[in-house]
């Protein structure tokens, strides 16, 4: 390590905030997708915006690259360090800044984790919409990184809809003021372009979310059915039908098993496959619209239909779904967890065919998704000690996303493209696209220093794999900046 550039972190950080010892850094090797792993240069843990900045300030001079992390949960390597920089750390951004009931909205550091907002909230009747899986223990921050949706999304939205405004730092160190605390704000919608850019324009350092009433009633019905395939037609139905869940998810055999197993949810273990439709809203309108989901449910195919008797049960059924990815942990060594967004009327299709897939690679795959919004989440199963099933696995998600990008998908839904989707993404982008991705970028961090490598792939990379045809393989734009 440069010494001159040690010496300017030491002077920027207490000594308990910078971490240079290999049996220190190890835990930051990786985050939720441990396939891809890589030690630090150092990892910085500020506890004040001005040391935040300080961190920057010093990266930016000496040309150091930046990856900021928070809970260390995401699932496509978004905070993969470098071997020749810096993890910054948010974990010590932690506090609920200020709860605002009257306007509903609440501003948090973006160390705070999801699930702390929506009970810290919970007396006076309100929460925080977006509730991915992991929110026990995934960070705000991450949160707007990756553009979190969760089980609620279809109607309620990912994190971007329920976002006010955010306080970023660029790579200068300068403090941005994007949004207001109100519903719209003039000028070009920076707070949607930040949402989701997986720390490549600025790191977040202070969020405003929306809060909501919680709903006079809530209430989930569970359906079982002799088949993915029907499963999955089912949902169109549903929304065909007029009607418009909360949350809508799907869970096929092998995903039932292992949760019920893990967390006694009362699920039907001999289902082909079940759907968890969630209703809320006045006590009225809910039990109209019970009835009207019972029969579509019944007409398209489901051989037992279940209404949660009470809260508790409402929240079991959605325990078994929320703990599927722990659960699938508890019958295979290993998996890999895929992320691709389908339209809705091909669920069935594209179900069929990852069943196909599976039986060619040889490898088990339980699929659990937001069925509502076609965001799957297929779990691959594989053991990392057994030779060449790693390969087969990836090559297994490759396909699985290829497939998406051909119905008219989209290569992630919610988990982000980080290291893990750069080649995929280049079956979706055509170069224009990416050329203004980069040019983005550029305006941002124009030296390439926050998260480099991650997120949108080069037009070099995508042109060697043969993904997409560039002017006959010559690159337009040759002095645009490749980070």
């Amino acid at each position: 390590m440069n010494p001159t550039f040690l010496a300017a972190l030491r002077a920027a950080l207490p000594a308990n905030s910078l971490l240079l010892e290999a049996e220190a850094l190890r835990p930051y090797e990786c985050d939720g997708l441990s396939a891809y792993k890589q030690i630090p240069l150092a990892v910085c843990l500020p506890e004040t915006l001005e040391q935040a900045q300080a961190i920057l300030r010093v990266c930016r001079e000496h040309q150091v690259p930046v990856v900021a992390r928070g809970a260390g949960t995401g699932l496509s390597g978004g905070a993969l360090p470098l071997a020749d920089g810096v993890i910054l750390s948010l974990a010590r951004f932690n506090k609920i800044l200020r709860i605002d009931a009257d306007n509903r909205l609440a501003v948090v550091q973006p160390g705070v984790r999801n699930l702390a907002i929506s009970e810290a909230v919970a007396h006076l009747g309100l929460y925080y919409a977006p509730d991915p899986s992991s929110q026990i223990a995934c960070s705000i921050g991450g949160n707007v990184a990756e553009n979190s949706g969760g089980v609620h999304c279809l109607k309620y939205g990912l994190t971007v809809h329920n976002l006010l405004a955010l306080k970023v730092l660029t790579i200068d160190g300068e403090l941005l003021d994007i949004g207001l605390q109100a519903f719209d704000s003039p000028g070009y919608d920076l707070l949607a372009l930040m949402t989701g850019s997986e720390g490549l324009l600025g790191i977040v350092v202070e969020v405003t979310v929306k809060l909501l009433v919680k709903p006079e009633r809530a209430q989930v019905v569970l359906a079982a059915f002799a088949s993915v395939e029907t499963a999955g037609a089912a949902v169109a139905k549903i929304i065909g039908a007029g009607l418009l869940p909360a949350g809508l998810e799907m869970m096929d055999n092998l995903s039932i098993r292992a949760a019920e197993d893990f967390v006694h949810a009362g699920y039907p273990v001999d289902a082909a496959a079940i759907l968890l439709c969630e209703l809320d809203g006045a006590n009225a309108e809910v039990s109209e619209q019970i009835l009207a989901l019972r029969a579509v449910l019944l007409d398209a195919g489901a051989t037992e239909v279940r209404t949660a008797e009470d809260d508790a049960q409402r929240l079991k059924f959605w325990a078994g779904r929320k703990g599927a990815f722990p659960a699938v942990g508890r019958i295979s060594p290993d998996y890999y967890c895929m992320d691709g967004t389908i339209p809705r009327q091909h669920l069935a299709r594209v179900l069929g065919r990852i069943g196909e897939l599976s039986t060619q690679y040889g490898l088990r795959v339980a699929n659990v998704f937001h069925a509502g919004d076609g965001n799957l989440h297929p779990l691959i199963l594989f053991d990392a000690n057994q030779p060449d099933e790693l390969h087969r696995a990836e090559a297994f998600g490759t396909d699985i996303l290829k497939l998406c990008v051909e119905v008219g998908g989209t290569v992630t839904g919610e988990h982000g493209i980080g290291v893990e989707k750069l080649d995929a993404a280049c079956s979706q982008f055509t170069p224009e696209e990416l050329i203004q991705f980069h040019a983005i970028k550029a305006a941002f961090d124009p030296d390439g220093l926050l998260n480099p490598g991650k997120a949108v792939p080069t037009l070099h990379r995508c042109a060697e794999m043969g993904r997409m045809h560039v002017h006959g393989g010559a690159l337009p734009f040759p002095d645009l900046p490749r980070f």
